[in-house]
């Protein structure tokens, strides 16, 4: 979820699913060698960048984040249906939440791109969960508080009335727990943690785990 300490999946006996990913940037050298990473590994079946489709995990990888990638990126997840993973070198304070809400999943700093990182987050992302560095959820916690301390003095802030059990769930994966932790720290099922999430994010439109953590946050429900 969205610890960085985690380690790639690895293909099981037999032949693995096969995860479809469009890499996409700028620089022809930096997509090649993206590319080249990501070859080795046999969950991941790559595709050109004009071929994605809903289900495509699309992985834009540039140096910072300007409002070309941005709009790319937004098309990317809401016309065509991708799930989508930013790799970066930084990322400017405002822009965090404007990303997840845009439909990014995971996002990968440029320094700490192996082959290995970039891959948990390709498949981190197929799953709809999420995965951030650790410094970038400090960050989120941040910015998501002062919203909700802003929105909070407001009168009429619409209530989206998050059950406990979403709550719960929400807290866990923020904490950077997979949907098997969470299930044996809630003595739940796997199939209803990840009802539990699903529900709540089709009934909130949100885009994915991370963006559901973002929402829960920004609520102060976490």
């Amino acid at each position: 979820m969205f610890s960085s300490s985690r380690t790639a999946c690895s293909g099981t006996a037999g032949a693995p699913e096969r995860t479809p990913v469009a890499v996409h940037a700028l620089d022809p050298i930096l997509r090649e060698g993206t590319i080249s990473q990501l070859r080795r590994f046999p969950e991941i079946e790559l595709r050109e960048e004009n071929a994605s489709a809903p289900g495509t995990v699309a992985l834009l990888v540039g140096d910072a984040l300007d409002e070309g990638t941005l709009t790319r990126l937004r098309h990317l997840v809401r016309s065509e249906g991708a799930r989508a993973v930013l790799v970066v070198s930084s990322l400017r304070e405002g822009d965090l939440l404007e990303v997840i809400e845009s439909g990014v999943g995971a996002i990968v700093w440029r320094h700490e791109a192996t082959a290995t990182r970039l891959t948990r987050a390709v498949l981190a992302a197929a799953r709809g969960d999420g995965d951030l560095p650790a410094d970038l959820l400090g960050r989120l916690i941040s910015q998501a508080g002062t919203l909700h301390r802003s929105a909070a003095g407001r009168t009429g802030s619409p209530s989206s009335g998050l059950t406990p059990r979403e709550v719960d769930a929400l807290r866990l994966v923020a904490e950077g727990l997979d949907t098997s932790e969470i299930a044996s720290k809630l003595s739940y099922s796997e199939r209803t943690v990840k009802n539990v999430i699903h529900g709540l994010t089709t009934r909130l439109h949100l885009r994915n785990r991370t963006h559901a953590v973002a929402y829960a946050l920004r609520e102060g429900y976490i």
